[in-house]
């Protein structure tokens, strides 16, 4: 199994635009026809006016062929992108392997954290071993949604998903776990590690999967 995260960037006063468009256009024709659609949301802190979204695909190969086939929608080639196209400033995509099964949340009313995590050279294995192995006592406080290592795009990196209920909860945890002395000696293994740190802050769309 193999998840593709698609980042675009919007062009500043078009995001509602976009959405409306991909709600009651993109949505519709695609379905989970040519992939599936695990999440979507929109920067709320970070780089602004992008919009994120996480397919899941057995493999690459149907990744392809789903793809080609999506190209022969007319739906989608005439009536869809050339709309939206003109709303982006830019594109990026991660092909990415999980490394924890994938735990979306079972109700609504959430706020998602998106991090990444770039590694020395040969080293992500090591810090992905350490995260895995510190998540138990981790999630006592806030649960992770999903944790992937890259395969295209940036390697050496690593990205995860919190979820919260608001940004109340997300500053209460981060305080709580920064005193859990389980916590404090995985940051002593794992941060010598790293090279660059990022996150943002993400809101669901009306018609994300995970909200």
């Amino acid at each position: 199994m193999i998840y593709e995260l698609r980042t675009y960037t919007l062009m500043p006063g078009k995001q509602n635009e976009y959405l409306k468009l991909s709600g009651e256009i993109g949505r519709k024709v695609r379905g989970d026809n040519y992939g599936k659609l695990e999440g979507s949301w929109t920067t709320e802190f970070g780089t602004l006016n992008q919009y994120v979204h996480l397919w899941r695909y057995a493999d690459l190969n149907e990744r392809e062929r789903l793809r080609v086939e999506l190209a022969k929608n007319d739906a989608w080639t005439k009536e869809y992108v050339p709309k939206i196209r003109v709303l982006m400033l830019a594109q990026e995509n991660k092909i990415l392997s999980p490394a924890l099964p994938l735990k979306p949340p079972a109700d609504a009313g959430h706020l998602y954290e998106l991090r990444w995590y770039r590694a020395q050279p040969g080293k992500i294995g090591e810090w992905i071993g350490h995260i895995k192995a510190i998540m138990p006592a981790r999630e006592k406080y806030s649960k992770n949604v999903g944790l992937w290592q890259t395969e295209v795009a940036q390697l050496n990196e690593a990205v995860h998903l919190w979820v919260y209920r608001d940004l109340n909860e997300r500053a209460a945890v981060r305080v709580k776990v920064l005193e859990d002395p389980e916590w404090q000696a995985y940051l002593g293994k794992s941060l010598p590690l790293l090279v660059e740190m990022k996150s943002v802050i993400l809101n669901p769309t009306p018609f994300s999967p995970m909200r």
